[in-house]
């Protein structure tokens, strides 16, 4: 009779055993013992101990009556090294998985910020739409914005991310609006002074005027045939005005500005009369000094939207610090024998200026009217007797546009015309008047940028009636900032 004894202890750690000892019956029942282990084994898969059972079993003598060895220890530490590796594996597929999910909700992070960035792009859009953005930011954009170019966005579906157009975490400079860039606008007919700013604008200006006059006082008998004095003058005069000039910006809105030139006057006037013979006269005058000093204020009624015109208005006040035309020498004849530096009147000029942005252009104008005070002069002049003094007032329009080629230059190009009332004075007993006159010019400007804050202008004036002077050049360059 065959005896099977079952191993002493039998470990299951998920899939192999770890130890089986089996005692087996005396040799008489040998040819039984053999299949009734191998029927164990196979009966036992799930332990996964099959091919040790089935190596002790063919590894047991045939006609060994003793009991059969235990397996090896080395097959069951194969066993756990094997187990220790399905482990690793695991902990390093684990590790592998984490990787995944950070780096998708990295990914996740990257599509909410192009999803802000679209959402900052369409309201900027809306904005144009509304004609509400700021003029900074219509640049080579038209009458409709059509030429408003932004970052391609990424469609659906597409692997492509925006890139940044300014450094990240960086906020972008801000870009200076239309009507700053063009500087090179008439003095004046500019944007204000920001609040806080104090600028101080020296000028220098040369004008030329020439006139050519002749006169005639006496009788025509016949065409051809006169009697009574013929004078003819040809005057030229050279002007050249130092002009310093002081803004401060009260607010946004708001400006103030002080001017105090300074003249320098050559003239030179020939006189030719005929009378029994020929009389010529040459008068050379010079004079210097200090001119009508000024005092202005600018406002700005709104603020800059769309390409809407912004509207400026303006109050300047001209004292009487130079040297009035009644405080000259005159000679016997009532000639005089100096120049006036200034005219001799205290005026108030309101006015009212616009600027319509129109990128990369700005067009300008302009409307004002100077009123003179009159006063008593009470001054004798020769053998004549001057009271009282009106000067004539003068309305004055202009029109003209600026045009920034690049960041640093621009140039503009207008017309001013100038239409000044006759002036009464009551010389002795009588009223006497003056007649009208009519100064128009051309006016050309440039301007070009030498730094950050340093702009050189420079204007030229070109007469374009017979009242206005020939030519007048300004160069001004306006220094300052923040105080």
């Amino acid at each position: 009779m065959s005896n099977i004894v079952a191993p002493p202890m039998l470990r299951h750690m998920g899939a192999a055993a770890v130890g089986l000892s089996a005692v087996l019956a005396p040799s008489q029942a040998e040819a039984h013992e053999m299949p009734a282990l191998e029927c164990l084994c196979d009966a036992l898969p799930f332990l996964d101990t099959a091919p040790t059972w089935n190596v002790a079993a063919a590894a047991a003598p045939a006609g060994s009556g003793g009991v059969a060895e235990s397996p090896p220890a080395v097959s069951v530490e194969s066993e756990i090294e094997a187990l220790r590796r399905i482990i690793a594996e695991q902990r390093a597929l684990v590790d592998q998985q984490n990787a995944m999910l950070a780096e998708q909700r990295q990914q996740i992070v990257k599509m909410q910020g192009q999803l802000i960035a679209q959402q900052a792009q369409i309201d900027r859009l809306s904005s144009f739409a509304l004609a509400e953005a700021p003029l900074e930011m219509f640049r080579g954009t038209g009458m409709g914005g059509q030429g408003v170019a932004g970052p391609a966005l990424p469609g659906p579906g597409s692997d492509a991310v925006a890139l940044p157009d300014a450094p990240v975490g960086e906020a972008p400079p801000p870009e200076e609006p239309t009507e700053r860039r063009v500087a090179a606008v008439p003095e004046g007919q500019g944007v204000l002074t920001r609040a806080g700013n104090l600028i101080f604008e020296p000028s220098f200006e040369y004008t030329r005027s020439s006139t050519n006059r002749l006169v005639f006082r006496g009788i025509e008998l016949i065409p051809g045939i006169q009697i009574g004095l013929i004078e003819a003058t040809d005057a030229d005069r050279d002007t050249l005005v130092g002009t310093a000039s002081l803004r401060y910006g009260i607010s946004d809105r708001l400006e103030a500005e002080v001017r105090i030139p300074y003249l320098y006057r050559n003239d030179r006037i020939e006189v030719v009369q005929q009378r029994d013979e020929g009389i010529v006269r040459s008068i050379a005058l010079r004079e210097d000094g200090i001119g009508d000093a000024e005092f202005s204020l600018r406002y700005q009624f709104n603020r800059p939207v769309g390409q809407k015109p912004i509207f400026v208005g303006t109050l300047r006040v001209k004292s009487d610090t130079g040297k009035g035309p009644f405080e000259v020498g005159y000679d016997e004849f009532g000639v005089a024998t100096g120049l006036a530096t200034g005219s001799g009147f205290w005026a108030v000029q309101p006015g009212v200026n616009f600027l319509m942005p129109s990128d990369p252009a700005v067009i300008y104008g302009g409307m004002a009217y100077l009123y003179h005070i009159p006063r008593d002069v009470n001054k004798l002049v020769g053998d004549v007797m001057i009271g009282r003094v009106d000067p004539g007032d003068a309305v004055s329009a202009n029109i003209g546009f600026g045009f920034a080629l690049n960041p640093r230059f621009s140039f503009s190009l207008g017309y001013r015309h100038n239409y000044i009332f006759p002036t009464k004075t009551e010389i002795g007993d009588t009223r006497q008047k003056s007649n009208y006159l009519h100064v128009g010019s051309l006016n050309f400007g440039m301007s070009y940028r030498l730094t950050e804050r340093d702009v050189l202008n420079l204007g030229f004036e070109i007469g374009v009636t017979e009242d206005a002077p020939d030519v007048s050049i300004t160069l001004r360059m306006p220094f300052g900032g923040k105080i």
